[in-house]
């Protein structure tokens, strides 16, 4: 199958189980107008965040990367009464696009936007912790740094999601020096030796291309 069919798969499946969304589809157009990459989640990946948030009874959400906020909308949806999604964004013209997509979408008061590299706002979240699921979506470099910070800020049964683990094929290559690449391969070598943590990673092709995602339980 080439990616055309992946497409055009990915399109039915939007169109079959994810209805129209007035609020997501104006903060993926917020994103393009202000020149924002185009490295959202798909409108399927944002559902599966959202039933995955759903199914572990998640009240306190982390996220480490917002860019403009689409995944942090279907993070926040998913909780319940009281419940609140703090999200790291270090860039700070896509928090402010973010912020006006939260309000749009009538989420503020579950989304706590903190600003500044995650190396740094993540140390400020001791007082906030144990979080009940991160999801990991920002520069993958420092995805080991973000993983060890993700394991102090849990619980036993905390979930982590790793999203870009796959790289196109590329997490494979032991000769792909390139940094994302390297990133990613050390964030799945210490899951597979962490005895904290069960985990598995599974591929997906789409609309987004080929790559792949990481799924762990904190024991």
């Amino acid at each position: 199958m080439d990616p055309q069919t992946w497409t055009a798969v990915d399109r039915h499946l939007t169109e079959l189980l994810v209805p129209p969304d007035a609020a997501l589809s104006a903060a993926l157009d917020e994103a393009s107008a202000a020149g924002l990459p185009a490295h959202h989640v798909s409108p399927t990946e944002g559902a599966f965040l959202y039933l995955l948030t759903r199914m572990c009874g998640a009240r306190r959400v982390l996220e480490i990367g917002t860019l403009a906020g689409y995944s942090t909308i279907w993070l926040a949806r998913a909780l319940p009464a009281g419940g609140v999604v703090v999200t790291l964004e270090s860039n700070e013209r896509h928090a402010e696009v973010a912020i006006r997509n939260f309000a749009r979408a009538g989420v503020a008061d579950r989304v706590e936007l903190r600003v500044g590299p995650a190396s740094e706002t993540l140390a400020g979240l001791r007082d906030r912790s144990p979080f009940d699921l991160v999801f990991i979506d920002a520069d993958k470099p420092n995805n080991p740094a973000y993983l060890d910070w993700a394991l102090e800020l849990s619980r036993p049964g905390t979930v982590i999601v790793g999203d870009n683990v796959v790289r196109g094929g590329a997490v494979a290559d032991a000769d792909d020096n390139d940094a994302s690449v390297v990133g990613v391969r050390r964030f799945l070598q210490q899951l597979a030796d962490d005895p904290r943590v069960t985990a598995t990673a599974l591929q997906t092709v789409g609309a987004k291309g080929y790559d792949g995602f990481a799924l762990a339980l904190v024991r």
